[in-house]
């Protein structure tokens, strides 16, 4: 047994589902755990797609093993388990793309699958979306791709979703002492890998944009808009950390390097001179969605989105993504010209 309680309403009725062959009743009770199990399998993976690719993974293997659920756990407590091991099972074939390290462990250059998670999808149940803000920023998930997957697996499951020892070594069918130990080399590992500003993984991370971030954003955006170099590189610190993904060789750890990048891809040169930007939250970090008018298109298509981490009024690290048909950032793929200010 994982857990010493009574017969809750959701097991009760899920073992009732399972015995009446109830697939409709089965799929309500576990789908309400969706969007926390998706957070988790990104957690686990660092890619939103594959996140939510062993998510459904996660619910067939629940039908598949229907039977084997008794309610010694919460049902809860079983799906983390089932969505735990089928993420190690898939990390296990992600043999080529594994990360690359670099010299930017926080800005996510050197785990060339990441991609953003949409702030949309987060939990809506108000105590575990506490729990996934505190653990979603891109510094905190490039941290834990540094984690072997078992190592990674005990840190997430005692660190993250707070389960005890016992519970998190029958999870993973290892002993208490090997998740012990396990958790105290990770510990050791996401302290040498985060920045600064973040060291302690379970204090909160602001839910809200400041004022700050919010003009920063829309002068990065009007920067864009305008064509105005100068102004872009005004909102730079001198020490910016900057990445393109999946591009590595984009890295860099200085605004100047970055700016010379810049014009030499031909930033506001013709052809990338028309754009338009809306401001946005991902992965609860101040974002701009970047959209190129290309000569003779009617329409801005989305091209890429860029993560800012804004220190007192400048951008200290950038991360952009490219977002050409990724329709699961839920931002419009395209922008009327006529509707754009």
């Amino acid at each position: 047994m994982t857990d010493a309680r009574r017969l809750g309403a959701d097991e009760a009725t899920f073992i009732a589902a399972v015995r009446s062959g109830d697939a409709a009743r089965f799929a309500v009770l576990t789908e309400r755990h969706r969007r926390e199990l998706q957070v988790h399998c990104y957690r686990m993976l660092a890619n939103y797609e594959d996140a939510q690719d062993m998510t459904q993974e996660t619910f067939l293997r629940a039908w598949n093993k229907r039977e084997s659920f008794k309610g010694h756990a919460a049902l809860r407590t079983w799906l983390y388990r089932i969505a735990t091991n089928a993420c190690l099972d898939f990390l296990e074939k992600r043999n080529d793309r594994t990360p690359v390290l670099s010299e930017l462990p926080d800005s996510g250059s050197d785990v060339l699958y990441l991609q953003p998670y949409p702030d949309r999808m987060l939990p809506e149940d108000p105590q575990e979306s506490v729990v996934a803000r505190e653990t979603i920023e891109l510094a905190f998930i490039v941290a834990v791709q540094h984690l072997p997957p078992r190592q990674r697996a005990v840190f997430i499951l005692r660190d993250v979703l707070g389960w005890p020892a016992p519970t998190a070594a029958e999870a993973l069918e290892l002993t208490v002492a090997s998740v012990t130990s396990a958790l105290q080399r990770a510990r050791v590992t996401m302290r040498e890998q985060l920045p600064d500003r973040r060291l302690d993984w379970r204090s909160p991370a602001a839910h809200e944009l400041s004022n700050d971030e919010r003009g920063v954003v829309q002068s990065y955006i009007g920067a864009h808009e305008r064509n105005d170099l100068d102004g872009l590189v005004s909102l730079l610190r001198d020490d910016l950390r900057f990445a393109m993904l999946p591009d590595p060789g984009t890295s860099v750890t200085t605004a100047k390097d970055a700016v010379d990048g810049w014009v030499t891809g031909g930033l506001f040169q013709r052809g990338y001179d028309d754009w338009r930007g809306i401001a946005t939250t991902v992965n609860r970090m101040p974002a701009a969605a970047l959209y190129l008018r290309t000569p003779d298109d009617p329409e801005y298509r989305l091209f890429a989105v860029a993560l800012l981490h804004i220190v007192d009024g400048k951008i200290a690290e950038l991360t952009g993504f490219d977002a050409t048909d990724k329709p699961w950032l839920d931002l419009p793929p395209t922008l009327q010209a006529e509707n754009v200010p």
